[in-house]
């Protein structure tokens, strides 16, 4: 069964590398801007929406225009973060290989 308390050691210590990493993405910060710098959007690496800010003078075109632009952006910073989060997740979980498991 020694194979087995490897296998378990080596479970918590891809456990801890992984809560060690979640912080570091809740630090990474991300910015993105659409609509020519009028909507700026920050996200961190874990996927919270950390500020929205709106040029007022964008605010003055067409609604949907403004919409649009807005819900681009929005994506656009979700699909960063969740690239970020995926491409660091796989760097710590392909250091650990499990037999029969991955």
């Amino acid at each position: 069964m020694a194979g087995v308390g490897k296998l378990l050691k080596q479970a918590q210590k891809m456990q801890k590398s992984i809560e060690s990493l979640q912080t570091q993405m809740a630090a990474k910060e991300i910015d993105v801007t659409a609509g020519g710098g009028a909507v700026k959007v920050k996200i961190n690496g874990a996927g919270t929406f950390l500020s929205l800010a709106l040029d007022p003078e964008f605010l003055k075109e067409d609604a949907k225009l403004v919409s649009d632009t807005l819900l681009a952006a929005i994506q656009d910073a979700a699909k960063q973060a969740k690239e970020f989060n995926d491409s660091e997740m796989q760097k710590v979980t392909s250091a650990f290989q499990m037999p029969g498991m991955f």
